[in-house]
Order: C-alpha cells, then sequence, then structure tokens
C-alpha cells in the first residue's frame, strides 16, 4: 500500500519533470524564431548602432553587455568614429530663453555634474559638500559636421572646469574644486579619474598634453611650464600609476608661447612654438619622452596650423590668397611631403581646425565671421557648413574630439577611480 506521502512526493516529482519538458519545448519553440548568432555577428551588428542606440543596447541582455564592454568591441568602435568638436556651452547662455522670472535655469533631463560625481566617488558627505552656482557651470557639446551639414550634440554633462586636451574620447578637465588639479572623464560613458596635483603655474604659463604610449598601451598626461626666468619645465603622468614625474623639457628659449593645444600624431606631442614665424615644431615621443626640434617646410604663418590627418602629422600652410599647401609627415626624422595644394577663391584667413578621421576632409574656420568650412579632397571641392538652429559661442574653444567608449583602465574597464 503506498502511503500519502509517497503519492506527493510522486506527485511534487511529475510536477518538475512537466515544467522542465515545457521549458525545453519552450526554448525549442525560441530557437526556431530567432535562430542563433554567433558573438562575432553581433559585435559587428552593434558596432554599426549611433553612439545612444549602442548606450542602451548594453542592457538589452548580459551577452550584449559584455560584448559593448570588452576591450575588443571598444578598439573597434573607436576606429570606426568620425571625428568631432568638443566645446564648452555656458548655462547663463543655455537660459536665455528661459522665463525672466527664473533664478536658476531648469535642469537638462539625466544630466551629470563632473563636480558632484567627483564629490561622491572622494566619498565627501552631503553637507560638507561646497555650494555651487549651477549658472557658473557649463555644458560639455561636440559639434558634428558631415558635408555641407553640421549638428550639435549633447553629453548632458556639465563642468565647472576648461577643456585643456582630448585623445581617444578622453577628456583632461580642470578640478575647480581642488586648485591645480584636474579630472580625466570620458563624457559618454561617464567614468571619471582625479589626477593628484602637479607643479602649479598660471595657465598662460603652461601647457598640457594627452596622448596613448603605442609600446606600452597607457595613456600619458604631459605638463609643460615655464617659470619666470623663461626656463622650461616638464612632468608626465601616467594615468594607471597616477603619480608625477619629472622629465628633461625643451631647451631654454624654443617655446616663446602656450596659445595653441599641442597635437597628437605619429607617436608624439607636437607644439607650435611662436605666434607667428615658427620655422619649426617642438615634438615630444611618447614612448621615449624625449623632445625633439623638427623643422617646418616653410615658415609657419597666423593663419597656418599643424593637424593630424589620416594618422600622420599635417602641416597647413597659406601660400597665396587662393592657396593652400597641405604638407604630411609620416615620423621623426623623416622628411616632409607636399600632399595636396588647396586652390579656391580668398582663402587666407581660414584656420584648419583637424581632418574627419574617417572621410578625410579638412575642416577650416574662417577668421572673418566664424564660419566653417570642409574641403574635399576627392572632389577638390571647398563647401560652406551649414549652421541649422543653433549658433556657437563666439569665444569658445574648440578641440578635435573622438566619441567613444574607451577607458584609461586596462584591467577594469567599467570601474571608477577617483582620488
Amino acid at each position: 500500500m503506498t502511503s500519502p506521502m509517497g503519492n506527493k512526493n510522486s506527485s511534487l516529482l511529475r510536477l518538475v519533470e512537466e515544467r522542465a519538458l515545457s521549458m525545453e519545448e519552450k526554448k525549442k519553440q525560441q530557437e526556431a524564431l530567432v535562430p542563433y548568432l554567433h558573438k562575432d555577428c553581433v559585435s559587428n551588428i552593434l558596432v554599426r548602432l549611433p553612439l545612444d542606440c549602442l548606450q542602451r543596447s548594453r542592457f538589452v541582455c548580459k551577452p550584449w553587455y559584455t560584448i559593448i564592454n570588452s576591450p575588443l568591441f571598444t578598439d573597434a568602435h573607436l576606429h570606426r568614429s568620425e571625428s568631432v568638436l568638443i566645446f564648452l556651452s555656458s548655462i547663463e547662455r543655455e537660459s536665455l530663453y528661459r522665463s525672466p522670472m527664473a533664478s536658476i535655469p531648469p535642469e537638462k533631463p539625466n544630466t551629470v555634474s563632473v563636480e558632484t560625481k567627483f564629490l561622491q566617488s572622494a566619498c565627501v558627505p552631503v553637507l560638507g559638500q561646497p555650494n555651487m552656482d549651477p549658472n557658473m557651470k557649463s555644458y560639455i557639446k561636440f559639434l558634428e559636421i558631415s558635408g555641407e551639414k553640421s549638428k550639435v550634440g549633447e553629453y548632458n554633462v556639465r563642468c565647472l572646469g576648461n577643456i585643456r586636451a582630448s585623445c581617444n574620447g578622453l577628456i583632461l578637465l580642470d578640478n575647480k574644486l581642488k586648485k591645480g588639479g584636474l579630472i580625466v572623464i570620458n563624457p559618454v560613458t561617464r567614468k571619471l579619474i582625479a589626477l593628484p596635483l602637479g607643479t602649479l603655474y598660471p595657465p598662460h604659463d603652461e601647457s598640457y598634453g594627452f596622448a596613448l604610449s603605442n609600446i606600452s598601451r597607457e595613456y600619458k598626461v604631459v605638463h609643460l611650464f615655464r617659470d619666470e626666468l623663461g626656463f622650461l619645465g616638464c612632468e608626465i603622468l601616467i594615468l594607471g600609476t597616477r603619480l608625477w614625474r619629472g622629465v628633461n623639457g625643451p631647451s631654454f628659449g624654443l617655446v616663446g608661447w602656450f596659445g595653441h593645444m599641442p597635437v597628437s600624431a605619429i607617436g608624439a606631442l607636437h607644439w607650435v612654438p611662436h605666434i607667428d614665424h615658427s620655422d619649426y615644431i617642438v615634438s615630444m615621443d611618447v614612448d621615449t619622452e624625449k623632445f625633439h626640434t623638427v623643422p617646418l617646410p616653410k615658415s609657419s604663418r597666423t593663419h597656418d596650423g599643424i593637424v593630424e590627418m589620416g594618422g600622420f602629422l599635417s602641416f597647413v600652410t597659406h601660400v597665396e590668397l587662393n592657396q593652400i599647401d597641405v604638407w604630411i609627415l609620416k615620423g621623426i626624422g623623416e622628411l616632409w611631403t607636399k600632399q595636396h595644394s588647396i586652390i579656391t577663391g580668398c582663402i587666407m584667413d581660414m584656420v584648419p581646425l583637424f581632418s574627419l578621421r574617417i572621410k578625410g576632409d579638412m575642416i577650416f574656420k574662417r577668421d572673418e565671421d566664424g564660419s566653417f568650412h570642409t574641403y574635399d579632397f576627392q572632389l577638390q571641392v571647398m563647401r560652406k557648413v551649414e549652421m541649422e538652429n543653433h549658433r556657437l559661442p563666439v569665444s569658445c574653444s574648440l578641440l578635435p574630439h573622438v566619441n567613444s567608449l574607451v577607458s584609461w583602465s586596462r584591467q577594469d574597464r567599467t570601474q571608477d577611480v577617483c582620488d
């Protein structure tokens, strides 16, 4: 005779088996409707998504999250990303059209404050945090240029400090909560790291460079500063170690001003040393950390400039009222070669800003009216860029940038590190 307990256990076992069979059947039905895709195929699809869609896609499922956060995917996305121009737009300017009765501009949805995030990471109690006037902050924005069109993009990230440099999607900012301090942030992923204090100098007597070492694959922050006697000092910080160390700077008298941010190309950082009539540039090899004097093919004038172009260093110089020559340097110690001559209209006041990473067009800004122009090397055509429904701040600094998912950390790409 079977006991009631035996019947109960048998019924429970049968119920578990039926549920397992039901789940297995449901899984087979789903597989029949949605065929299996190899993760490499999924990765190739995801890497083509627009950045805002990609950010949301990482939370669809665990496999997608793993793919999107992998270093291989991050590098693939970086190499497919087009160049943009980043700039700061003050919150006061953003609130020009708000109600006259509103004393504080309305906060944009999902906005992150760099300073607030820094204080939270540093575990500063809420009651101990300084009172920061929202009107003193600026939004970090970017300008996309494609053909004859332009579009201002939003990160919904605001900050108090100025942008000092950019590298592979990472931005170097002043840390206004710590005099002389710096913060590195990826405005797309909103991960940040605060850097320790280095040598303190006024902004007009110092310059920051930001680059990735080709050998160690570490991000380096390079700080040049000029003392009261005119001598140049240099210190370097590797983001992985977060320690400043001194190195030999350029020889006395080589650099007369720090008006232009250095350009990163061919494994080095490059400074234009004078306001006008520069016969050379000063370059620092990022791997060896040695400075070099690189002669220019002709003397650089006010509207000339150096930019990164197709992985090489480009010197863009005005020859005639209607002619601009583009010279290419493929490595320190090699000779410049003239690559292009741009001949069109009156272009003497056009300042080269950057070259598009994917399409290769050169972007210029006209000194006379602040308008943007793009030159298509394949079609040999100069076009004016339309600025639809927006205007950039007159005095804002524009810096080449690329929107990416990169992190400074090689071990943990998603972990916040803060001082």
